[in-house]
């Protein structure tokens, strides 16, 4: 639900094309497979569309490919930093933390009723909501041909020293949440 979430608020800020948004679980479980039915039901019933998404699991080598990764829980969030070199530790956070949730975990609402799924859904959009803005704040978003990431994978065509100006940007802005 995150990542249908995240997308549509960015297609929303014109930022569609300038950040790239990858989603995966630290588990096996469910690989390739669609999203729950209630998970898509709810999205649905709210204009979303994840008819497309696929489960997949987190690897290690992304944690060097992508500028923040986030975890919607604190497990999830465990489960990540163990995967991490120490360089690595500080692209991964609690979505709560930097979403304006207060440090609030993102519940699974696998097993839950459909209000489960929309009070998930409503907590993605307030904190992806958050996101985005922080993310359209950032002077390298408009900069032609280059991206930024959240949960996100840097895939910048421009010069080294931009790529260097962006991921100081967004360090900035994470440690100031």
């Amino acid at each position: 639900m995150a990542e249908v979430v995240l997308r549509e608020q960015l297609r929303k800020a014109g930022l569609g094309g300038k950040v790239v948004v990858d989603s995966a679980g630290t588990g096996d479980w469910h690989i390739g497979h669609r999203m729950d039915s209630n998970a898509r039901r709810e999205l649905t019933r709210n204009g979303y569309d994840g008819e497309s998404h696929r489960a997949r699991q987190f690897q290690p080598p992304w944690l060097k490919e992508r500028d923040l990764i986030l975890a919607m829980d604190a497990a999830n969030f465990r489960d990540l930093r163990a995967l991490a070199a120490p360089e690595d530790q500080d692209r991964i956070r609690l979505f709560g933390e930097i979403a304006g949730l207060d440090g609030q975990d993102v519940p699974d609402p696998y097993y839950g009723t459909a209000d489960d799924f929309a009070h998930v859904r409503a907590l993605l959009e307030k904190g992806m909501s958050h996101l985005v803005s922080q993310l359209a704040a950032l002077p390298e978003i408009l900069l032609p041909g280059h991206f930024a990431a959240a949960d996100l994978r840097c895939r910048s065509v421009n010069s080294q020293e931009v790529h260097e100006l962006a991921k100081s940007e967004l360090s900035q802005i994470m440690s100031d949440l």
